[in-house]
C-alpha cells in the first residue's frame, strides 16, 4: 500500500468523472479512425478507474481455454506459430535479451544479485547464487501467480487459496512455462522511433506510438506473438548512472485494450512495462493497478510477463538487418511453486 501511495501521490492525480468515455473507449483500438480526408479527433489517453473496472470484465480472458486453465495467452502459440517463427531463422545469428545481473547495490538495485564462490582448488571451481528476482534490475519472467485482481489470480484461482506463503503458488505457477517459449518475437524500438538514444522518464508510449512502429517497419503484432518494448532504459544507465525506479518510461494505461485486440502471448520491456509517474490522463485509484498495464496482463489476460530485459543489443542486430521480427526462445528454471524466474532470453535472426 506504502508504495502504491508514493505512486499515486507522485502522479498529481485528480478524479475526474468525464461523460461519455465508455462511448469511446474504442477510440485507442486500431481501425477506430474516421474516413480518410476528414478532420482527425485527438487521441483519447484517458483511463480511469471506472475504465480499469470495465475491462477487467469486458476484455478478460478468464474461461477462454477452459476453467482449469493455468497457462493463459502462451494457449495462442500454436503449433503453426511455432513453424511461422522458425523459418524466421535464416542466419542462425544468436542475441540474448537479457542484461548482465547486477551485483552492487544502487537505487535501481536494492537488492544485489549474489554470486558467491564456494571452493576453488587445482581440480575445480564451485559457486552459488541467491537471488530476489521480483523486481526491477533482473532479467525475469513473472508467473501467472505473480499479480491478482481483487484476490484472484488469472482464471479466477483465490490468492488466498492457491499462493501462500507456506506453500507458494499451487496454481498458475512458474512452471506452467517448464516447456518454455518458442515463437515470433517483434521488437518496438520506441526510442528509434522518435529519433533519441533513449526515453526519459515518465515518458508514456500510446496506441499511436505502437501504430506508427507498425507502418514504418511493415511488421503487424498478431496472436500468439511475444512483443518487446524498448525504452533505452539501459543505455541512459550506462550513460547517467542509476536513477529512481519511481520515474520511468513505459506504457500508457490506454494501451490496455490494443494489446487484448492484437492477442500478444508475451509481454516483455526493460523495466516492468507501465509508465511512472502517470500521466495527468491517467485516473487511477485501486491498489490492484498500482502498475495498470503490468498488473492487468498478467491477472486479466493471462499474459506472460517479461521484466528487466536489456534489448540495445537486439535493437542494433534487427536495425542492422533492417528485420524486427525474429525467433524468440526462452525457458524460466523448473520451480514447481515458483512465481516466476530468471531468464536468458534468445533472439535468433
Amino acid at each position: 500500500m506504502n508504495y502504491f501511495l508514493k505512486t499515486y501521490a507522485m502522479s498529481g492525480l485528480m478524479v475526474l468523472a468525464l461523460a461519455g468515455w465508455a462511448a469511446s473507449s474504442g477510440s485507442v483500438l486500431s481501425g477506430s479512425a474516421e474516413p480518410t480526408g476528414a478532420p482527425q479527433a485527438p487521441p483519447n489517453h484517458t483511463v480511469t478507474q471506472a475504465d480499469m473496472d470495465r475491462w477487467k470484465v469486458e476484455l478478460s480472458n478468464a474461461g477462454r481455454w477452459g476453467k482449469d486453465d493455468q497457462k493463459g495467452a502462451l494457449n495462442l502459440i500454436t503449433p503453426a506459430k511455432r513453424r511461422e517463427a522458425a523459418a524466421l531463422v535464416k542466419e542462425g545469428f544468436a542475441v540474448s535479451l537479457a542484461h548482465d545481473v547486477l551485483t552492487e547495490k544502487a537505487i535501481d538495485n536494492p537488492q544485489p544479485f549474489e554470486n558467491t564462490m564456494v571452493d576453488v582448488n587445482e581440480i575445480r571451481a564451485l559457486d552459488k547464487i541467491a537471488v530476489a528476482f521480483h523486481g526491477l534490475s533482473v532479467s525475469h519472467m513473472d508467473a501467472l501467480a505473480h499479480h491478482y485482481i481483487h484476490g484472484k489470480m488469472y482464471n479466477g484461482y483465490p490468492q488466498s487459496e492457491y499462493v501462500t506463503f507456506e506453500k507458494g503458488a499451487l496454481k498458475g505457477s512458474i512452471n506452467n512455462v517448464k516447456e518454455g517459449v518458442f515463437t515470433r518475437g517483434i521488437l518496438m524500438d520506441i526510442p528509434r522511433l522518435k529519433g533519441v538514444e533513449y526515453l526519459e522518464p515518465g515518458t508514456p508510449i500510446y496506441v499511436e506510438d505502437l501504430e506508427a512502429w507498425e507502418k514504418k517497419t511493415g511488421v503487424k503484432v498478431s496472436a500468439g506473438d511475444a512483443l518487446f518494448i524498448r525504452t533505452g532504459r539501459w543505455a541512459r544507465r550506462a550513460k547517467l548512472g542509476p536513477s529512481d525506479t519511481n520515474f520511468r518510461a513505459g506504457l500508457d494505461a490506454s494501451v490496455i485494450p490494443w494489446l487484448r485486440q492484437r492477442d500478444v502471448a508475451v509481454l516483455a520491456s526493460e523495466m516492468a512495462l507501465s509508465v511512472l509517474p502517470f500521466p495527468p490522463t491517467t485516473q487511477i485509484t485501486d491498489q490492484d493497478d498500482y502498475l495498470p498495464v503490468h498488473n492487468f496482463v498478467i491477472a486479466a489476460l493471462g499474459v506472460t510477463v517479461v521484466d528487466d530485459l536489456d534489448l540495445d543489443a537486439v535493437g542494433e542486430a534487427a536495425a542492422a538487418r533492417k528485420r524486427w521480427s525474429f525467433l524468440v526462445t526462452m525457458a524460466p528454471i523448473a520451480l514447481p511453486h515458483g512465481t516466476g524466474s530468471p531468464i536468458n532470453p534468445t533472439a535468433l535472426f
